[in-house]
């Protein structure tokens, strides 16, 4: 494959610049806002200031429609760029905008207030004096409005409603106080870029309808290779429907290396294949096995230590047992980042292990892969240069808009020798450019999202130092956490020792339970602590964290940062909420 020219495609290593704190780059941004913007500029910075209006209250639906309109315009520029004209949606439909005749002042007056909304929602979703959710149980929404799908079209008055009633009750994501799941925040050129993105409206199987964004993804997968130390970016790779599906890809191609007459004759024509992953390894792997009809009962868990990492010798005795029993050991999946602890497997003690026995690794590092940016942390995934494949998904750590999931292999031309199926409808032989590029039969689906731009855009906008302090905050921001409450009254930790990552495990005693005896009915009363606390957070709509059993251990609370808005004072927040929703229980 021929290599795009440096320049504008290639990544920059200094962090863009901007102060968002200044009130005089505030402000100047506030002025450019309503210079070149019009009404959303002037809402948006009513909304930052607190002058003119107010924000709409989002569903009030005799709120729509209320912004201040001009006479239509006169003139014949297509598209127009005078002032919104004067549009009642109560009496207009989607067949009014374009590809509509004489469309173009109703469909730029429409996606203006569509994006009136959607600009209100982001200002309000890092405002923390708002609710991180507006929690109803699901009967009480189904009563409340009608979802149902009709055979009679819409008004665009309605439509908008529907815009303002869906952002109402969605979880703000991006608010400084969510820290439910790995996946958190809300970048704004993340967000620019996945609007670009359904703007363009394409797919990502050839280079001749995805010019641009197929270069794009060949130059960001060669960069995050040669993150992970393959040289020179050396290998291949896909980005693909999250770290479920990259983990899937990674056993089918581990499996078609081991046996390629699989893809023809399948399962029947092989020897029983198994794979080795931790016990606290993601469910994904099993799924995987069932998937590609290996079987979940071929996935042998392997032992982990007190801080959740998967111990070599136990994984050497069980690859032994299996090859004793008649089974051909084909995976193991390390983990550099577990879900729960956070835990990275040592992975260059797996990696002789894999060597010594001639098994595929592949490193999940999903969760902890975008530690490999910081020159602080990244050691923490020493040995992942050797592994096979690496599943890593920016949409975590790296704070990249949801999906974003990269699954990266050593071995160029593997993914395509395992899943071309040479349509030709698609992948004519004889095309007038280099095929290389037309990356579509490599992959499992046809129809494939562009999932890279808002990664590139990000990068081209941070740096790689952008993202380095980006995820060294959020991991101090956990070690804050964890020195706050190791010592508080009330609180036990799961495990002991400074976290691995950012996920911190622990429980919330309330006062009821710090005298009782460590017995069967004292844990039976702390499992149940967790689940009522965060059913008060999410009724409150105050803040959001999540817990979970884990072995042996009843329910515990585990946080993870991975917002870039948090703060010190959203993690005091935290720790006082725990406090104030659980003293009584």
């Amino acid at each position: 494959m021929a290599t795009p020219g440096s320049g504008f495609w290639s990544f920059g290593s200094e962090e863009g610049s901007g102060d968002a704190e200044n009130p005089g780059t505030a402000k100047a941004w506030c002025q450019a806002a309503q210079k070149f913007t019009g009404g959303i500029g002037t809402k948006l910075c009513a909304l930052l200031y607190g002058d003119g209006e107010k924000p709409m209250e989002t569903g009030a639906k005799e709120d729509l429609g209320s912004a201040e309109k001009t006479a239509a315009c006169t003139c014949n520029n297509k598209p127009c760029s005078c002032q919104k004209a004067d549009i009642n949606y109560a009496f207009l439909h989607s067949t009014d905008l374009l590809p509509a005749c004489n469309g173009e002042i109703t469909t730029l007056s429409f996606l203006q207030d569509v994006m009136d909304i959607l600009l209100q929602y982001v200002v309000k979703s890092f405002d923390r004096s708002t609710k991180v959710i507006d929690f109803h149980y699901p009967n009480e929404l189904l009563q409340e409005y009608n979802w149902e799908l009709a055979d009679q079209p819409q008004t665009l008055e309605e439509i908008l409603l529907n815009c303002r009633t869906t952002l109402k009750y969605a979880i703000k994501t991006g608010h400084p106080r969510y820290f439910n799941q790995l996946s958190t925040g809300l970048d704004m050129v993340g967000l620019a870029a996945d609007w670009l993105t359904s703007t363009a409206n394409t797919n990502m199987f050839t280079y001749e309808i995805a010019p641009v964004f197929v270069l794009l993804e060949y130059v960001t997968l060669r960069k995050m290779r040669e993150m992970i130390g393959w040289p020179g970016g050396c290998g291949d790779g896909i980005f693909s429907p999250g770290g479920a599906i990259s983990n899937m890809y990674a056993m089918l191609i581990a499996r078609f290396k081991m046996f390629p007459e699989v893809k023809e004759k399948g399962m029947a024509a092989i020897p029983r294949l198994v794979a080795f992953t931790s016990e606290h390894s993601h469910f994904s792997v099993k799924k995987g096995a069932a998937a590609l009809g290996i079987g979940t009962d071929s996935v042998i868990l392997i032992r982990c230590d007190e801080r959740g990492k998967m111990i070599p010798s136990d994984l050497e005795r069980r690859i032994m047992e299996a090859k004793q029993k008649g089974f051909v050991p084909f995976l193991v999946s390390a983990t550099a980042g577990t879900t729960v602890y956070g835990a990275f497997d040592p992975l260059l003690a797996i990696a002789d292990i894999c060597k010594k026995y001639k098994i595929w690794m592949h490193v999940d590092a999903a969760w902890g892969g975008g530690l490999l940016m910081s020159r602080k942390h990244k050691w923490k995934l020493n040995g992942v240069e050797r592994a096979n494949s690496v599943t890593w998904n920016p949409h975590k750590m790296m704070g990249v808009p949801l999906q974003c999931s990269a699954l990266l292999v050593r071995e160029e031309g593997l993914m395509q020798s395992c899943n071309q199926m040479h349509a030709s409808y698609l992948f004519q032989q004889d095309k007038h450019y280099d095929l290389s590029y037309d990356t579509g039969d490599k992959a499992l689906q046809c129809g494939r999202h562009v999932d890279v731009f808002k990664l590139w855009l990000m990068w081209r906008a941070k740096g790689t130092t952008g993202f380095e302090a980006q995820i060294d905050k959020c991991l101090e921001l956990a070690e804050y956490l964890y020195n706050k409450i190791k010592n508080r009254e009330g609180y036990e930790m799961v495990f002991d020792g400074k976290p691995q990552h950012t996920n911190v495990c622990f429980w919330y005693v309330p006062p009821s339970l710090r005298s009782m005896e460590d017995n069967e009915e004292r844990m039976n009363r702390l499992l149940k602590v967790a689940p009522v606390i965060k059913a008060r957070m999410m009724e409150y709509g105050t803040t959001m964290v999540s817990y979970q059993p884990l072995g042996d251990k009843v329910n515990f609370f585990r946080m993870v940062i991975s917002n870039p808005a948090a703060s010190h004072q959203d993690i005091d927040f935290l720790i006082e909420e725990i406090e104030r929703l659980g003293q009584d229980l």
